[in-house]
């Protein structure tokens, strides 16, 4: 217990705030991008409509398709994103980033643009007094081997720093062609080791002294129980933009889904 209550203590908390009853969003993979129309809808009417109303705004990841640097700030598109989540900063809705798989370029010139945070993955947090971890997710997806080895090399500082030495375009086309081919080769991997896996979960909460659990990655949006060393744990899974934009909020009394227009 006094290992939970040190973890507790040094782990970055939601403040207290004026109004609990406004709660704080999640939202996961929503990979904006030019091409994606109807997301970037869904995602433009979310920060101004119902995101304003929340005391805070996680974003875990993914909020692009592809972030190849924060010297791509200019790009047209991407100063659609950023004006929209200054925006809704500047309406004190207080907004963190986390990186994902496919924006784990994002960096603090980025975040500074949108007055946003750059978070950890993970990150354990008070949620209106329910411990509370916050992950991407991707790296509790042990059973794809091929996958985790992949992250391992582009996690590292010298490939971050070897990538960001070469020009902007030429990153951006080496990007979409590694996406392609990860969309080719997910069309022949077997659905279930791109999903969690059971004790990948299990150790996670067991380190962070069983808290619920918030993540994305896997497309699969649901509530899940796991019970860990006899504590029943939550794990909440969030859905990606690209089939239905969806959030959770959380305030002091509830849990629940948001469904966004687009």
């Amino acid at each position: 217990m006094l290992t939970c209550l040190k973890k507790m203590s040094s782990s970055p908390r939601l403040k207290s705030y004026s109004n609990q009853n406004n709660g704080a969003s999640s939202a996961s993979d929503l990979h904006l991008s030019a091409g994606h129309t109807q997301s970037m809808a869904a995602f433009l009417h979310f920060t101004a409509t119902t995101a304003p109303q929340a005391e805070a705004l996680y974003i875990l990841g993914d909020l692009f398709e592809y972030w190849a640097g924060d010297d791509d700030l200019h790009d047209p598109f991407h100063q659609r994103v950023i004006i929209a989540l200054r925006s809704l900063s500047a309406q004190n809705t207080r907004l963190y980033l986390m990186h994902g798989n496919r924006d784990l370029l994002m960096g603090e010139a980025l975040a500074g643009a949108c007055s946003a945070t750059l978070l950890t993955d993970p990150t354990l947090i008070d949620l209106y007094g329910t411990p509370t971890l916050l992950s991407h997710g991707d790296t509790l997806c042990t059973d794809d081997i091929e996958y985790q080895n992949f992250r391992k090399n582009i996690q590292s500082i010298d490939f971050k720093q070897q990538f960001l030495s070469k020009p902007l375009a030429e990153r951006k086309t080496w990007i979409e062609q590694l996406r392609r081919h990860s969309d080719t080769e997910k069309r022949s991997k077997d659905s279930a080791i791109m999903d969690v896996n059971d004790d990948a979960v299990a150790c996670l909460l067991r380190k962070y002294c069983y808290p619920r659990l918030i993540h994305g990655h896997t497309h699969r949006p649901d509530r899940h129980e796991h019970t860990v060393d006899g504590h029943r744990c939550e794990r909440w899974v969030l859905g990606d933009w690209d089939s239905r934009a969806n959030a959770l909020r959380v305030d002091a009394r509830s849990i629940k889904w948001v469904t966004i227009p687009n």
